[in-house]
């Protein structure tokens, strides 16, 4: 690799758009996901959700050929572990009972956003030479500068074997995703689900759609500003209870109106002509990212309504493979969202502290696997013959 050159940029603003695109969405049309695109990353940058203060600064990690970019990766300096959601907090407590400074650490990843999808961008054909050299160079970032870690979460399962036949240790761990047998209607799918889930997500949709709201799906240049106003209201809401503050300021959802509209789902109940709850989706070319949900008024069974059988209702329509409904929530199992496996790629400067890790990620992907397994057990779907209600 003697040809390339790997670099450090001083924020996500300061590499050309075309450039980082060309290798996070390559090819026309709507790219795989979202959420590594220079669109979305310059977003929570600008809108100074992340940055100075925030505990995540970007330092984008950049490989050339000669005046090419071939790779990249959205790399982050970490002062906490918050908003990242395959959690280290266990080891940054034990390494700094041991004497060590966990804090800063490199992560590798896109804040606050629990999705899979690439985290080491290539261009199509350059792969392996991209990746090693992108790996090489962050892991030498973190060597000459004291660090403790580097992590790459929410990466794809091929990223993970290729980090792991790379060194880093790989970590398994799991969240609910809905997938799409070819359905042609909601109907359809829950022809698939046991009578008596079926007949209970029958009765959930029926209460949810019982208050007299209007129910509308909202994207592209239908959003208006008072749909962001309302939804800024919710995501407080949601935010404060969850986090204690929410991550993302109200400037995010101002720049995602003006450069994302089109990757947005919104869903939104009106009392009348006021908004009193919404889920805020991104839409991938073959899946949909379930992300925020919030209201001001409590009514029954919403939420379950506009996060998860909208979020279907909308897949089917647009012949989507998948919902992706975010991290944790057992109770998406009796909706259709069966568990998945997801990934991550980790290294640890500290020698003893390493085989320690990698000791625990092994019994806990035993243990991953096994909840799986169990959960996937209990999903609602029929084991024999369709049964009428």
């Amino acid at each position: 690799m003697s040809d390339l050159t790997v670099t450090l940029a001083e924020s996500i603003a300061a590499v050309p758009a075309a450039d980082w695109d060309a290798l996070a969405a390559p090819g026309t049309g709507r790219p795989d996901d979202p959420f590594t695109t220079h669109r979305f990353l310059l977003a929570l940058e600008a809108s100074g959700s992340t940055g100075p203060g925030t505990g995540w600064l970007a330092r984008p990690l950049l490989v050339h050929r000669g005046a090419q970019m071939i790779a990249a990766a959205p790399l982050y300096v970490k002062s906490h572990s918050q908003g990242e959601y395959i959690f280290d907090h266990g080891w940054a407590e034990a390494y700094e009972r041991a004497g060590g400074r966990y804090y800063p650490k490199l992560q590798i990843a896109v804040p606050f956003t629990p999705a899979t999808g690439r985290r080491f961008l290539t261009l199509p054909g350059e792969e392996v030479a991209g990746m090693a050299a992108l790996i090489e160079g962050a892991t030498r970032v973190a060597q000459q500068n004291g660090l403790s870690s580097l992590h790459a979460t929410f990466c794809t399962e091929a990223e993970a074997e290729t980090g792991a036949a790379m060194g880093l240790m790989p970590r398994l761990t799991q969240q609910f995703h809905w997938q799409n047998d070819g359905y042609s209607s909601y109907e359809d799918f829950l022809a698939t689900l046991a009578s008596r889930k079926r007949k209970a997500l029958r009765k959930e949709r029926a209460m949810a759609n019982s208050h007299g709201l209007r129910i509308e799906n909202l994207t592209g240049d239908a959003l208006r500003a008072e749909h962001w106003d309302a939804f800024w209201a919710f995501y407080q809401d949601t935010g404060s209870r969850k986090w204690g503050r929410p991550y993302l300021t109200r400037n995010f959802f101002d720049r995602i109106q003006q450069t994302m509209r089109d990757d947005v789902l919104l869903v939104l109940a009106f009392d009348g002509s006021r908004p009193v709850a919404g889920a805020l989706n991104f839409i991938g070319r073959s899946a949909l990212y379930g992300r925020y949900w919030g209201c001001v008024e409590d009514y029954p069974c919403l939420h379950f309504e506009l996060c998860y059988h909208r979020a279907i209702d909308w897949a089917i329509a647009q012949g989507l493979d998948r919902v992706e409904a975010g991290a944790q929530g057992e109770h998406k199992l009796a909706r259709g969202y069966l568990p998945a496996e997801t990934h991550s790629l980790h290294w640890i400067a500290d020698p003893a502290f390493a085989r320690a890790v990698a000791d625990y990620l092994d019994r806990e992907r035993a243990a991953v696997d096994e909840e799986i397994e169990v959960l996937t057990a209990y999903g609602p779907f029929r084991r024999g013959p369709a049964q009428d209600d």
